[in-house]
């Protein structure tokens, strides 16, 4: 099993934890310290040596942070995690705090009404982060002090940092050599009058030379930074033991290995203009760098426009993930009547699909497997202690995703366990229409994933309807299975470009009822005129190929084109996945594809 099912964290140890890093605040003179859910790399997952706000409040969210100052704390978390937070910090102690509402300089406002000294370690925050803040406390006498990292001080069992093996990614799924890679990046550094630039993203350095790693639970990438030179030269900076004689072998004499320690020092020794993201880049960075130049990550974008390589490897990937899916849920209609299934065993039974295809290398995060009420926690992550057995008439919210060799996975679906429960089937039937709405979309050059999101949103915001996340976030192949820039948001401006691969995913979540997404990924098309058009337009090619449950759909509900869409899409799968299946799956396909 990649997933496991313990309960990571829990609330009793925050009181007593906040306590003792409230000394360390007394004794350096300070009235609190920021603490975040970051390592110095900006990545969203973090190794287990770096959860330290889970470590500290009990909080295990993918975002957020804690403010801790003298006399109280405050929790700052989005709209996905609104339940989970109050389930997992000491709410005496800890305060949740809406970061889509409140700003942390307006509560640190109001919290230090008379001024005060807030730390925080420069290798957790990022330069634009902290600017942010600056801005926002001017005139409050609040002032932001660099310091060493107070947590790590009182965190007496702090795990070591991992030393997982980095392994090559072979140019059959990679597409594009590393030295063309670094050719083609390094030509543009040069372009710009850049001597260098600092990489401090462990995907994008992951991407750049072809390698991949196992630091960081789900994502497979080594935790490194890199110096990439103008003449296509990189240094890389990781524990050495992690790279083997054949790692060594693939990056070849224009890669130079350094232990991290010397990382710091390297950066100090640089010369010339040096690029460095202030998005992704650590404030300590920037402040060893002499002559710094903003400027976004040059693998940034190369990465999220996948090569045709790339997007065939996520075909076969889906493909091979989809006949999994189906096995699944062929057995889940079997098992769950009889009212024997709980969520572990559920999300166990899946795991184990996917491993039958022996291909899977990892999960690409933790299964969320919600049934009722617990489908209604956007990120929920079932536990030991929150095990919920799954009862006649459930809806169970199944989303999870794989890793393999040739692409990565992410998939949802909402489940009818018998009778849906009253209003189940018509606001799962106003997510599919936005589902719908977005997949048939197409859009002029230059739209971002801000003028789309309205599309998945529509058909519930007429029903007085929405949901508190993102309608889609970028997929790397075999790498992160969140990935920027690209986004389907309110908050995205980055353009939508041919290759960039997206989940589209609407929602509704009714608290203490039930939880209904439906997610598929997509990838966007090469820009084509279409017949009597006159501007070039971009579309999506779906990549999951999963049938949607037709027990919650009101087909009434359902315009033409959209049943039109959605029979195409089932007559699609069956197509594709008839071949992959037992005979019994087979059947149940058959049934499950059948057209409205």
């Amino acid at each position: 099993m990649f997933q496991t099912f313990d309960t990571p964290t829990s609330p009793e140890t925050g009181a007593p934890r906040l306590a003792a890093l409230r000394a360390v605040l007394r004794k350096d003179g300070l009235d609190g310290f920021l603490v975040p859910r970051a390592d110095a790399h900006m990545g969203e997952n973090v190794a287990p040596c770096d959860e330290r706000l889970a470590w500290l409040t009990g909080f295990t969210g993918s975002a957020g942070f804690c403010a801790a100052l003298l006399d109280t704390a405050g929790v700052f978390i989005d709209g996905r995690y609104t339940l989970q937070v109050r389930q997992q910090v000491d709410l005496d102690v800890y305060t949740p705090v809406p970061m889509h509402q409140v700003k942390l300089a307006d509560w640190l406002k109001t919290a230090l009404p008379k001024g005060g000294k807030v730390a925080y370690d420069p290798w957790l925050h990022g330069f634009d982060e902290i600017a942010t803040l600056e801005k926002g406390l001017e005139g409050t006498g609040i002032a932001l002090v660099k310091s060493r990292n107070l947590v790590d001080e009182i965190w007496q069992d702090r795990p070591a940092p991992p030393t997982g093996r980095v392994v090559v990614h072979d140019l059959g799924f990679a597409g594009e050599s590393h030295a063309d890679k670094r050719a083609r990046l390094g030509k543009a550094l040069g372009e710009k009058r850049l001597k260098a630039f600092v990489l401090t993203l462990p995907d994008s350095i992951a991407w750049l030379l072809n390698i991949r790693g196992s630091d960081i639970a789900n994502t497979p990438v080594a935790l490194c930074f890199a110096i990439l030179h103008a003449d296509a030269r990189v240094d890389l900076f990781i524990n050495p033991a992690k790279c083997d004689a054949e790692v060594r072998a693939h990056l070849g004499p224009e890669i130079t290995i350094r232990p991290e320690e010397d990382f710091a020092p390297a950066l100090g020794a640089l010369r010339g203009p040096v690029g460095v993201d202030k998005t992704s880049a650590p404030v300590a960075v920037s402040d060893r760098v002499s002559d710094v130049v903003w400027a976004a990550d040059p693998c940034i974008l190369p990465k999220a426009c996948k090569n045709p390589v790339e997007i065939a490897g996520m075909r076969a990937a889906h493909i091979r993930d989809g006949a999994a899916m189906v096995e699944f849920l062929c057995w889940l209609d079997q098992e769950a009547p009889k009212g024997t299934l709980d969520e572990i065993g559920v999300v166990r039974r899946l795991e184990a699909f996917r491993a039958n295809t022996n291909m899977l290398r990892d999960i690409s995060f933790d299964t969320i497997c919600g049934a009722g009420p617990d489908g209604a926690i956007v990120h929920y992550r079932v536990t030991t202690d929150s095990n919920r057995k799954i009862a006649p008439n459930d809806i169970l919210l199944v989303d999870s995703g794989g890793q393999y060799v040739d692409g990565t996975t992410d998939i949802t679906r909402t489940i009818a366990i018998g009778t849906p429960p009253e209003g189940a089937a018509r606001a799962n039937t106003l997510v599919l229409k936005g589902m719908i709405a977005l997949s048939r979309a197409r859009w002029p050059v230059g739209i971002s994933g801000h003028d789309l999101d309205a599309f998945a949103r529509m058909a519930l915001w007429q029903a007085g309807l929405d949901y508190d996340h993102g309608t889609g976030h970028g997929v790397g192949a075999y790498l992160g299975v969140h990935e920027g820039p690209q986004r389907i948001s309110r908050a995205s401006d980055i353009a939508l470009q041919a290759g960039m691969v997206l989940s589209n995913e609407p929602g509704y979540y009714k608290e203490g009822a039930f939880g209904i997404r439906i997610e598929n990924l997509v990838v966007v098309t090469p820009a084509e005129i279409p017949d009597g058009g006159e501007r070039p337009v971009h579309g999506f090619e779906t990549l999951t190929f999963v049938p949607i449950d037709k027990r919650l759909i009101v087909v009434d509900m359902l315009e033409k084109g959209e049943r039109d869409w959605l029979n195409a899409y089932h007559a699609e799968v069956r197509e594709k996945l008839h071949a992959q299946l037992g005979d019994v799956a087979q059947q149940w396909l058959k049934a499950a594809c059948a057209p409205l």
